[in-house]
């Protein structure tokens, strides 16, 4: 007979709830900062909240959203299948290099042709990038977080020395590549989007972003593979012990992962950038699909409502100045809330060793045992 679960016990065993609860005491925690800082906390969060509200709003939403969602997903399908994927970043980055390089020399192609390119060769682009760290890890043993920072280094100036290159810099005096070709934008018709009352940056990537999330979720849910990949990041000594080849596995994962944060770079230039910037630091990308994996519990539907949560976070953000409220403060709500986050794994994980321990039986009562002999 199952004992049933108190209030706090079912607080405690249910996900989503620490989600939740890590979102409030990320927003509780920004409202004392504000507090402290002498800024109304209404005007603050009101602002933040009608900055994303309406049709105008919630399509800038959006288009923030998409690659936050993509490269979420990336982080969150290594996470699946037991590698920390903390190489998302220059994997984001050598995509969207790769779908400049032919979104420019490629021009003169077709749309149609044209876009499928792009993708393809972001996607090959990031694959690359991480099959190699994966190679280094299987290879060699070579720690893969190490070897994925400072791949991340290699993938920003070699970004920039691309960017120098004649064929794709730009031809004026800014620091950037030329811009990808008309026939490469993912932008809505300007007709659609004054007539629908949108962002000028509107476009369709969000639905690439809606078909990734769906095909994450049949790989890792519905197929062989998935259930494969999923098996040697539980445990590798056992997947292997089971037929299962692990070194493959986890160049299968790295290379899946690496796709899909290729392809958020290749969104993110076709659908709002156009060109790509001499860096002079990282953007950022591939760490905020780690934040977006987290709080969508590295589930690819809740990373999809994480990335679009994540979107509203950072363009609401961009205008708390209009009500004289420092924009970072976005930044310590998100901080605050992984923080929580992170914490609540940690109880999670000694709840569950906890309840693996063996009980110990109480000792014999030595008094009755006497009389008894």
């Amino acid at each position: 007979m199952t004992k049933k679960k108190s209030f706090l016990e079912f607080v405690s065993d249910t996900r989503f709830i620490h989600i939740l609860l890590s979102i409030i005491l990320g927003f509780l925690v920004g409202a004392i900062f504000l507090v402290i800082m002498g800024i109304s906390v209404g005007g603050a969060y009101g602002r933040l909240l009608s900055s994303v509200t309406g049709v105008k709003g919630f399509s800038y939403v959006v288009v923030y959203a998409i690659p936050y969602i993509v490269v979420g997903l990336s982080v969150a399908f290594s996470f699946k299948t037991g590698v920390f994927n903390i190489g998302a970043e220059g994997q984001f980055v050598v995509g969207s290099m790769a779908a400049a390089v032919v979104g420019i020399l490629g021009g003169a192609l077709p749309k149609p042709l044209l876009i499928p390119l792009c993708f393809l060769a972001a996607m090959a682009a990031g694959a690359i990038w991480g099959i190699i760290v994966g190679f280094l890890k299987t290879r060699w043993g070579i720690n893969e977080v190490l070897s994925m920072i400072m791949f991340n280094w290699i993938a920003f100036y070699l970004s920039n020395f691309i960017a120098g290159i004649p064929a794709i810099h730009s031809d004026g005096t800014a620091e950037a590549t030329k811009n990808v070709s008309a026939n490469a934008s993912t932008l809505l018709s300007k007709d659609f989007i004054n007539s629908m009352g949108l962002c000028p940056t509107a476009n369709w990537g969000i639905l690439v972003a809606i078909a990734m999330t769906i095909l994450v979720w049949f790989i890792i849910e519905k197929t062989t593979l998935g259930y494969e990949l999923k098996a040697v990041g539980y445990n590798k000594f056992a997947a292997e012990y089971g037929g299962i080849h692990v070194n493959r596995s986890i160049l299968t994962a790295l290379a899946i992962s690496g796709a899909l944060a290729g392809l958020g770079g290749a969104l993110q230039l076709m659908g709002m950038g156009g060109r790509i910037s001499v860096f002079s630091s990282q953007e950022g990308f591939g760490f905020a699909g780690i934040v977006v994996a987290l709080i969508g519990c590295s589930n690819p539907f809740g990373v999809l409502i994480a990335g679009i949560f994540y979107g509203a976070l950072m363009y609401g953000g961009s205008k708390l100045n209009l009500v004289g409220a420092p924009t970072q403060l976005v930044n310590v709500i998100v901080g605050t809330v992984v923080f929580f986050i992170a914490i609540s794994v940690i109880f999670e994980n000694l709840k569950r060793i906890q309840r693996r321990a063996p009980k110990t039986q109480a000792p014999a009562n030595t008094e009755k045992e006497a009389d008894k002999t």
